[in-house]
């Protein structure tokens, strides 16, 4: 069930409008001055996109899209292969995160593009006389959609590494980033004791 606020605005449409901006758009402080958060932001291109926004959409950047994946123990193709001598990746490990990797990033280019297109778009829709309530949902809909759609991109290539992983490799990659509690105290299994300690900044 919609539910209609004014001008034929509809909730659904209010809520992917917060969901299709980028993540660090989302944050409000309420302790600022009026208009002091985006004072500045209004000679941006594309008013709800970053000059970095942009860049990393265009180069199919992951725009911290994955991080449900990446935080629960999933790695990413892009750190495994920055990661591959830490690692200890196999050559035929390395052809299949390549792999993984070109896919992931040819479609996250197209659908990064087509959303700044779409966020340019919506400027436009705002920059008439009188803005059409109507034309403004549907461009937020087709905003929400594309967003949603480079995001499953970016999760699902996370979906697909622990296949050609070990279970020591993956827990390797997730305390080289930082993600156990003390990477220092304890050296995986297979790894040179002062070398995983040079890698991790331990004393």
């Amino acid at each position: 069930m919609k539910y209609f606020i004014s001008k034929g605005i509809t909730v659904s449409a209010m809520i992917l409008g917060v969901l299709s901006l980028p993540l660090n758009a989302q944050t409000h402080s309420h302790g600022k001055s009026h208009g002091a958060e985006y004072a500045g932001q209004q000679t941006r291109s594309v008013k709800s996109l970053s000059a970095e926004d942009i860049q990393a959409l265009e180069q199919g950047s992951g725009w911290g899209l994955a991080k449900s994946a990446e935080l629960n123990g999933l790695p990413g193709p892009l750190h495994l292969l920055e990661s591959k001598d830490e690692l200890a990746l196999s050559n035929e490990q390395q052809r299949a995160i390549e792999q993984i990797f070109k896919r992931m990033n040819s479609k996250a280019i197209r659908l990064g593009q087509t959303l700044i297109a779409q966020e340019r778009k919506l400027d436009t829709l705002f920059q008439q006389p009188r803005p059409n309530a109507e034309a403004i949902e549907h461009q937020v809909l087709s905003i929400g959609r594309t967003r949603a759609s480079l995001r499953y991109v970016h999760l699902s290539a996370h979906l697909e590494t622990p296949a050609i992983l070990t279970a020591q490799q993956i827990a390797s990659y997730n305390a080289l980033r930082g993600y156990t509690d003390d990477p220092c105290a304890t050296v995986p299994q297979g790894h040179d004791p002062n070398m995983w300690k040079k890698h991790n900044n331990c004393k």
